[in-house]
């Protein structure tokens, strides 16, 4: 056995409708007043509703906070750590995709701690106990449910930060597939991609251990067989459980094995062009796989294994060629961009963006070490 460690502290309660159980598990947190962060498109989808009255009906009172936008900002934080100071909730619960529950997190670290988001910009940095929370998945994308970092961007430098602590991690996660039917085309599109990419880019990281990878691959398998069905056809419940449970297992590997160069490239084009994170990672990520295969190619026709039932191929690089392909594939499913130059790209610009690329955190994780030069060649490949 290789030595290693590995931690799971989030529950999983999975299954349609099971937003009705909110309440039941609130209470055994042994709590009275719940935060329920949402944004306004859950909202009006109405998941967040049930999920108040679940808790209201097991006799908490609740109060919502709805000033969630996509990537939330330190702003949005501050706005409902106001709500949070008028409330005095002990419980947070977050109820919609990545930007609800990474705002949920970034409320409780200001909240239960005090100071400003910047002060919580990396791993351990709580100084004292957060409040339990609870998560309920709208999308099938972030893996945010079972992680204890929350990506916040700085208001004024549009810099994405990464705060982390054990303690922020969600106590429970709900995965109710129903909640995930509502997804517009575009955001199934989006989140798949970013699913499919923590799937990938977890297995092969520096970081990466035995059981990491285990997550890892279940994910890839689940999410790379389903996501053309959920894009076929957007009411397949059981395709929509898969994607959300791949996405789930994503993030337990993500916590545990963390990403690499493909987030590092996509976070400037989002800061700097706005371009959304799911399409700027689905952009960049057949490239990296190609300039990781010199280091891990053979793990890359492992993956590739998965989906044809074989066994371990004899031809790493065209296995490499094969995922590299796909991905690209599925990109193209999704209806989201090919190419920089279709999103309006500066070409002119792109050394400013690979040497934010190269400030990135988690390019740090990538299996090759990737010099400023490289992240440049690569933006320019991908132009």
């Amino acid at each position: 056995m290789i030595p290693t460690s590995f931690q799971l502290p989030t529950k999983l309660v999975c299954g349609p409708g099971r937003i009705a159980d909110l309440g039941m598990l609130a209470t055994e947190l042994d709590v009275n007043r719940v935060l329920v962060v949402s944004d306004p498109g859950i909202i009006a989808a109405g998941h967040t509703q049930p999920g108040i009255e679940s808790l209201r009906t097991s006799h908490l009172e609740v109060r919502q906070f709805d000033g969630v936008e996509e990537n939330p900002t330190t702003q949005h934080v501050q706005a409902g750590v106001t709500v949070a100071k008028a409330f005095q909730p002990d419980l947070i619960v977050g109820i919609g995709g990545g930007s609800s529950m990474d705002c949920a997190k970034g409320i409780n670290f200001l909240y239960s701690c005090g100071g400003e988001m910047r002060d919580y910009w990396g791993t351990a940095k709580a100084t004292g106990p957060l409040l339990p929370m609870i998560a309920v998945p709208t999308t099938a994308g972030t893996g945010s449910e079972t992680q204890s970092y929350a990506l916040i961007t700085d208001a004024t430098t549009h810099l994405k930060m990464a705060c982390g602590d054990k303690q922020a991690a969600f106590r429970t996660a709900i995965l109710d597939p129903n909640l995930t039917l509502t997804q517009p085309p575009r955001v199934t599109a989006l989140t798949g991609i970013d699913a499919t990419a923590h799937a990938l880019e977890s297995f092969v990281s520096k970081p990466r251990n035995w059981f990491s990878q285990g997550f890892s691959r279940e994910a890839w398998r689940r999410l790379a067989k389903n996501f053309p069905r959920v894009l076929q056809n957007p009411d397949d419940q059981e395709a929509r459980a898969q994607m959300q449970i791949g996405a789930c297992l994503s993030g337990i590997a993500i916590e545990n094995s963390m990403l690499g160069a493909a987030h590092a490239l996509a976070n400037p084009l989002t800061a700097s062009y706005g371009i959304a994170h799911g399409e700027a990672v689905g952009l960049m990520l057949p490239h990296v796989i190609r300039v990781n295969s010199k280091a891990v190619g053979p793990d890359y026709a492992t993956l590739m294994n998965e989906l044809s039932g074989q066994g371990a191929s004899s031809s790493a690089n065209t296995a490499v060629d094969r995922l590299a392909n796909l991905v690209e594939e599925f990109v193209r499913q999704a209806g989201l961009a090919g190419k920089l130059s279709e999103c309006g790209i500066d070409g002119d610009r792109l050394p400013e963006l690979a040497a934010a690329a190269a400030e990135q955190w988690t390019g740090q994780f990538n299996p090759v070490k990737l010099t400023l030069d490289d992240y440049l060649q690569i933006y320019e490949t991908a132009f």
